[in-house]
């Protein structure tokens, strides 16, 4: 794909650094051959890289694969004790990082961090010879020979990528070759990525789909793509979007309240498709971004287990028919991609439209966690990777999602959704263009074995009235929590993905509401 790109540029960042496919190829070459001279044993299996999106980060990654290493991008928001858990679990020995992050974050790993802006100087002026000549002049199928990338198997090892930890302590999930390349080409087929589209790339590479639809994308198809190292700096990429003309991009709807709330309709004028992911889209902020910036997002689905994307809602504008869109829905499963709703105790297939466990089966699948067959026992069987989100799928194929097991109370015998009471409660209080300003919890109950509660950051309105609303909404009085069970929390905790951290959630819930002894 460089090489159809020789000329043209391929990627940039907001820094103003940009690459042509040539210079890209010969960067990561040269990359390349540095770190195997200065940096990497021969036996280096897993290389850790501690990059946000970035021109760097891009380099990063495509070195380490040229050189049929194994790439994990560690999430630099994580305290130091989990990130050095990943890194203990993948072995690595070197993490590749830069100064500025070294500073923003300062964390002590458990590992040797190489700063890739000071490889720069270590790259000799026969490194740069070989890697232009490469570039420019040696015949691709030589240079994949002589790179030993013939000899990759598609379920070898491209990366391992930790789960979001929202629940617990992240695990290592290995996606091949065939997971991430199989996934970009059903996707791109969806939104018919061609030459003329720009990614805008401001989801972490730590987060599967910054790291496949922003990163692999570009580097795979002649679609380019122009990066910021951060989601939550609005009026930045802003400038980016408007800078590179950028056509396509995939962000969660906290992301989106923000670029709402601080970016001009100008900035986003050239945006053709909006794809929202991570937790579930309010119409009221489709309307919105709609009126203010002239596109509607749509929603997606997926899993870091899954390579990423399981179904996405078609494009508007890419799906004159709009035959394979529909709002509130998740979409219809890409090419390849099969889903199935069953029962969770039973395992038997529920009817259209009833609510049930999600299982996905497919070339997307993952190859597994790593160091850990019991935990990939739990969720594959028979080739069927269990989500753990609650999920229904209409009559004509697009997929809904309820919500997960683990957000799911049993109440009087009922199961009772907590996403389903915070769009509720969300719809009463108004949204906040900075995130979520409220979240349900369950904690411990002497009698009932589990009670409501929610956190909020300020209600405009008492618990009292906002309780009689929800009932005239149509919330079953078993669902509502009571009014004491609300409590008013400093923030919301999310993830660096956007997503609610539920584990941290949790925590705030106990300490706010201390069960017996």
């Amino acid at each position: 794909m460089c090489r159809r790109n020789l000329w043209r540029r391929k990627v940039a960042d907001s820094s103003g650094a940009e690459l042509t496919g040539a210079r890209l190829l010969a960067g990561a070459l040269a990359l390349r051959r540095c770190l195997r001279r200065h940096v990497l044993a021969p036996d280096e299996e897993y290389v850790g890289i501690l990059l946000p999106p970035s021109l760097g980060s891009v380099l990063a990654n495509a070195a380490l694969a040229i050189d049929r290493r194994i790439a994990v991008n560690l999430n630099y928001t994580l305290p130091a004790d989990v990130l050095n858990a990943c890194i203990g679990q993948c072995g690595i020995r070197h993490v590749l990082t830069s100064p500025r992050l070294a500073e923003r974050f300062p964390l002590r790993l458990d590992a040797e961090t190489v700063h890739v802006e000071d490889l720069r100087d270590r790259l000799t002026w026969r490194d740069k010879l070989a890697a232009a000549a490469q570039a420019w002049l040696l015949p691709a199928a030589i240079l994949e020979r002589r790179l030993g990338l013939t000899r990759i198997q598609p379920d070898d090892l491209v990366t391992v990528m930790f789960t979001s930890g929202s629940t617990g302590q992240p695990k290592g999930v290995m996606l091949s070759h065939l997971n991430v390349g199989s996934n970009l080409d059903a996707f791109g087929e969806v939104l018919q990525l061609g030459r003329r589209d720009v990614l805008l790339g401001v989801l972490p590479m730590f987060h599967s789909f910054g790291y496949a639809t922003t990163l692999w994308t570009a580097l795979t198809i002649d679609a380019r793509a122009a990066y910021h190292y951060t989601p939550l700096d609005a009026r930045q990429i802003g400038r980016l979007c408007r800078r590179y003309g950028s056509t396509i991009l995939v962000a969660a709807p906290t992301f989106l309240r923000g670029y709402l709330r601080r970016c001009e309709p100008e900035d986003f004028r050239s945006l053709e498709v909006v794809v929202a992911g991570a937790e579930k889209l309010p119409p009221a902020l489709a309307d919105a971004f709609q009126q203010r910036f002239g596109v509607r997002p749509i929603e997606g689905y997926g899993a870091t287990e899954l390579s990423p994307v399981v179904a996405v809602n078609a494009p508007p504008g890419r799906d004159p028919g709009g035959h394979n869109l529909r709002e509130g829905s998740v979409g219809r499963p890409l090419a390849g991609v099969a889903i199935r709703v069953v029962d969770p105790q039973t395992r038997q297939d529920v009817p259209a439209g009833a609510d049930g466990l999600l299982l996905v089966k497919g070339p997307n699948v993952m190859q597994g966690y790593l160091g850990r067959a019991d935990l990939t026992a739990e969720v594959l069987r028979d080739g069927w990777y269990s989500t753990g989100d609650v999920a229904a799928i209409d009559r004509d194929g697009f997929l809904w999602i309820t919500g997960r097991l683990s957000r799911f109370s049993k109440i009087g015998g009922e199961m009772v959704p907590h996403v389903r009471l915070e769009e509720l409660l969300h719809e009463i209080i108004g949204p906040d263009a900075e995130g979520p300003r409220a979240a349900v919890v369950a904690v411990h109950d002497e009698k009932k074995g589990e009670r409501l509660v929610v956190l909020h950051c300020g209600l405009p309105l008492l618990p009292e009235v906002i309780c009689r609303q929800l009932i005239e909404k149509g919330l079953p009085p078993l669902w509502v929590p009571s009014p004491d069970s609300f409590r008013q929390v400093a923030a919301i905790p999310l993830l660096g993905s956007g997503k609610l951290d539920l584990a941290g959630l949790q925590a705030l819930a106990r300490a706010e509401f201390p069960g017996p002894g």
